[in-house]
């Protein structure tokens, strides 16, 4: 992911302690990670502060599926990013119609380019339909999608 050295540097004890790999397993969210990666999260932001933004914020709860927190953030966040969090939110949580109004109100946000064949309807649909399976293509799809807007966050200014 193209983040700056510096937001690396500040991620790195989250990332070696959770990795990619085992965060956003769930496609419906059913338990948080384990309380000492929440711990992790809320201490990198309290050091942080200023110099992440809100939406890297939401990013980070919605990385370790504690989705009350991303959702009280992502809902504070104007414009389409703050409404593609939201709608990413109300998908892992199986409110899919309200993930649908969302992402209708997302229309085209410049980090679903970076996804080969994404439509983010589609993709409510197909984890609608798969509730509480979770089948590996839609899990990549999701980590990538989380990663792309992560990574776009990261690097614009908000």
């Amino acid at each position: 992911m193209a983040i700056s050295e510096q937001t690396a540097v500040l991620l790195k004890p989250l990332f070696d302690l959770y990795p990619a790999e085992r965060a956003m397993s769930q496609l419906v969210v059913r338990r948080t990670a384990p309380d000492d990666v929440v711990e992790v999260v809320q201490g990198l932001l309290d050091i942080a502060g200023d110099k992440l933004s809100p939406p890297m914020h939401a990013a980070l709860w919605l990385y370790v599926d504690d989705l009350d927190r991303s959702h009280r953030i992502s809902q504070s966040i104007k414009g389409t990013t703050g409404s593609y969090w939201h709608g990413i939110m109300h998908r892992r949580e199986g409110d899919f119609p309200n993930s649908h109004y969302w992402f209708n109100k997302v229309g085209a946000h410049p980090a679903m380019s970076q996804l080969r064949d994404y439509d983010a309807h589609d993709f409510i649909d197909a984890v609608e339909r798969n509730v509480g399976q979770q089948d590996p293509k839609l899990v990549a799809l999701q980590k990538a999608e989380w990663s792309n807007l992560f990574a776009w966050c990261a690097t614009e200014e908000h």
